[in-house]
């Protein structure tokens, strides 16, 4: 049963998201995650499973499906 360790809320839904991993300080984005989404808050949680293999994808031997230029701004 899930429960959000952010604000513990019991209702989530399963959705697909993307998050970016910093990779030797090089920014590597991973899209279509399944992730449990909190209802309340929104915090995404990936399982054990899912969590694995984005390692593998990141760290293996897997080739990038596309290649984005990204905009970067300094707050301060």
């Amino acid at each position: 049963m899930f429960k959000c360790h952010v604000c513990g809320s019991t209702e989530a839904t399963e959705e697909l998201v993307k998050e970016v991993f910093y990779i030797d300080g090089k920014p590597v984005l991973v899209e279509n995650i399944p992730a449990q989404t909190c209802s309340r808050c929104g915090e995404q949680v990936f399982s054990k499973e899912t969590t694995e293999k984005i390692r593998q994808l990141i760290h293996g031997k897997a080739k990038p499906i596309k290649s984005v230029q990204m905009d970067v701004f300094a707050y301060a």
